[in-house]
């Protein structure tokens, strides 16, 4: 089964939500960083978010980027999706190792850490791109995910994020979904959709069986919506030998010259996919060229 993402709105318009399965995804990223356990659940969770959030931007060009840092083991956590909702991530330190947590699950938290900010970068095409950052509040990503639209949006939201990762390694369970109660929202409406959310026990048990559309059935039951769109979404990486060269470039001539001259060639990898690229001396000196500092 494909991965999958679901917009929709109460048929008031008082609700709006998202709910996705990124099973597939989460196991691309694993494969590609060989993540342990632990930083399967926690780069599989804020894919998750970031996907959903990035089909929340406006114009095909923009552009979100989720960055999470609580100076925990795990390290530096990015994420950058788009409004297609593909995404792609990079996770600091992809090797810890660490007990399950006080109730028994994948401490998430704990490989993050809590003594930092989550940051969510957005390029919309302006002079400067919107950046909004909140304090971690645990490290679990949801509850930060939800803090970041109250505090910086402004915007009521209940978040729920899931990875299920099974003896072998492999992801057998992923997805979430938001839920933004908007202004006028009927009070009665709320208490039912805030209800509704506890009563969810787990999304990683709910998306084998029901899918995107059993958390939406869940999180909405006694609330009539509609779902305005679907769409399917993947772990997609952007980078090309183009970008890798300006990247290159950037670094200026003295850096460019060293290089060529202690080891004739230069390779980079991506770190969103690890794809590499070999520039050979003929093409550094091309390089050099084009490099203005």
């Amino acid at each position: 089964m494909k991965d999958i993402i679901l917009r929709g709105t109460s048929n008031d318009g008082s609700i709006r939500f998202w709910a996705c399965t990124t099973i597939n995804i989460v196991e691309e990223a694993r494969l590609i960083h060989n993540t342990y356990p632990v930083t399967t659940a926690a780069l599989g969770r804020i894919l998750t978010a970031g996907s959903m959030m990035g089909t929340m931007v406006k114009s095909e060009n923009d552009k979100i980027t989720l960055q999470i840092n609580g100076k925990g083991p795990a390290g530096n956590i990015i994420v950058v999706s788009d409004k297609t909702g593909d995404v792609r991530g990079y996770i600091g330190n992809p090797f810890v190792d660490l007990p399950l947590n006080e109730v028994g699950k994948l401490d998430v938290g704990g490989a993050i850490g809590k003594n930092g900010l989550f940051t969510v970068i957005k390029d919309l095409g302006l002079k400067e791109p919107y950046v909004g950052q909140v304090p971690i509040v645990n490290g679990e990503i949801a509850e930060d995910v939800a803090s970041y639209f109250a505090t910086s949006e402004q915007v009521p939201t209940a978040v729920a994020l899931g990875v299920r990762v099974a003896r072998d390694g492999k992801v057998d369970s992923a997805g979430g979904f938001i839920v933004q109660v908007m202004p006028g929202a009927a009070e009665d409406i709320i208490e039912l959709i805030e209800q509704n959310a506890k009563n969810i026990k787990s999304v990683t048990e709910v998306i084998p069986l029901n899918g995107a559309q059993g958390l939406i059935k869940e999180i909405m039951k006694g609330v009539e919506y509609k779902i305005h769109e679907t769409r399917e979404v993947s772990y997609r990486c952007n980078c090309n030998r183009n970008r890798l060269e300006k990247a290159l470039i950037s670094i200026g001539k003295k850096d460019i010259s060293e290089i060529i001259a202690e080891q004739g060639k230069a390779e980079l990898i991506c770190h969103f996919c690890n794809k590499k690229y070999l520039f050979n001396k003929e093409e550094l000196q091309d390089i050099l060229k084009k490099a203005t500092q």
